[in-house]
């Protein structure tokens, strides 16, 4: 095999190669901030913003750099922790169009800040309804624009300060190209006669509600599932309560000061001794020994508990489609006939048929269909489950004749075998 050195030049692949950029500024007092929201306001066409996190850094998702681009304006990163309020920001361009990409990721820690749109474009969920394969914004902005972008400081610990100069570099291109990648796509989606339900999605991103909260969020500590018993159960809880409140009290991403392994490794073994705890090779994580007396307690707490948890939560979720055939054979029928008529609208509109439909969606209303299945029926069920106007234009129809045929067919006697 010839080194790479021997190989002709037109045999090589070509890697693409980042351009040079003039050094990139931040903005971390509110003299300055004012200053840059007079620029932004007398700028012209949408704003391009952006936000960086330290997730699995930090604990909070609080923004630690803003970036904003718009034309006439130039380009703009700020400090949120040292600037505080953007509320000046907001209302100088509330009445404008906001491009964000992957907007339901930053909406919470703008919002946080002040910054708080009426209008948005989601360049990534653009992409999606596009029917591009692949959304991820280098990938994006090097298919339309023909720009390679960097993506190696994505999961960077933007709480640092100073802030290296790559990484702003890096947090510059990311708003600096965002309003031409979002005219690219605005063209391609007007041609496919996708505009309206792009319109219709990025509203819907607006009005969700994207924080979270769960009834009993400990449920989700990495491997659970191994940990058997309810004293057990109680202990992994405990644990978990007491990483959460020193992850808090620390900011720090609760993984880092001691892996979910480890606290569920503890639960299952449930140690005698505090020696015992500490012994244990799966209790890994830079607090576990540092903090030894926290989980003791945490463990003691879970062992003498009244409170035992359930084993299993009932919640409002529907079965596992896997289990369906033996639970419930007619749903079953429905949501397989409802799926495959599903996906070949997806794949005729050139969609994601997660994007068309949430399988979420498909499923609730397979197991629990309206009483009398019409396209009218069907389509109100979908609405109910935060379907939006196109989505049930397109799917209602199909999915109440998928449900009629699937019903029918569990009706008739089977055949009997010779």
């Amino acid at each position: 095999m010839s080194s790479p050195e021997e190989t002709p030049a037109t045999e090589r692949a070509e890697v693409p190669v980042q351009a040079e950029h003039e050094f990139v500024d931040v903005i971390a007092d509110r003299e300055r901030y004012l200053e840059a929201v007079d620029t932004i306001r007398q700028g012209h066409g949408p704003i391009a913003i952006d936000a960086e996190r330290a997730s699995g850094y930090r604990y909070s998702q609080r923004a630690y750099l803003i970036q904003v681009f718009r034309r006439g304006s130039g380009t703009f990163l700020f400090d949120p922790p040292a600037i505080g309020d953007f509320s000046e920001l907001n209302e100088a361009i509330i009445d404008e169009e906001w491009v964000l990409h992957a907007a339901s990721q930053d909406l919470t820690c703008l919002r946080e800040v002040g910054l708080d749109p009426r209008r948005i474009f989601d360049t990534e969920l653009a992409a999606r309804l596009a029917g591009m394969p692949r959304v991820g914004l280098g990938t994006v902005v090097e298919e339309l624009l023909g720009i390679h972008l960097a993506k190696e400081h994505s999961a960077a610990d933007w709480s640092t300060r100073p802030l290296p100069q790559s990484w702003l570099v890096y947090a510059a291109l990311d708003v600096e190209l965002l309003v031409d990648v979002r005219d690219k796509l605005d063209d391609i989606l007007s041609e496919a006669g996708k505009s309206e339900i792009a319109a219709q999605e990025f509203q819907s991103v607006l009005g969700r509600d994207l924080v979270i909260t769960r009834a009993e969020p400990w449920r989700r500590l990495g491997g659970l599932h191994t940990v058997r018993g309810q004293r057990n159960l109680a202990v992994a809880r405990e644990l978990w309560i007491a990483r959460d409140a020193y992850a808090r009290e620390i900011d720090t991403a609760p993984g880092r000061l001691v892996p979910d392994s480890a606290l569920s490794a503890v639960a299952r073994v449930l140690p005698e001794s505090k020696r015992q705890l500490a012994g244990m090779k799966e209790f890994t994580g830079r607090a576990s020994r540092s903090q030894i007396d926290r989980w003791w307690n945490a463990i003691q707490a879970g062992v003498t508990t009244t409170d035992l948890p359930a084993l299993r939560v009932q919640g409002d979720s529907v079965p596992p489609p896997r289990v369906w055939a033996e639970k419930n054979p007619v749903a079953d029928a429905r949501l397989k006939k409802a799926r495959l008529a599903v996906t070949t609208i997806a794949t005729e509109m050139s969609l994601p048929v997660e994007n068309l439909l949430t399988p979420e969606t498909l499923r609730r209303v397979a197991w629990t269909p309206p009483t009398a299945v019409t396209p009218e029926a069907v389509g109100l069920a979908l609405e109910e489950l935060g379907a939006r106007p196109w989505q049930i234009a397109a799917t209602a129809q199909v999915i109440a004749q998928a449900f009629v045929e699937a019903d029918q067919n569990a009706e008739r006697p089977s055949e009997p075998t010779s």
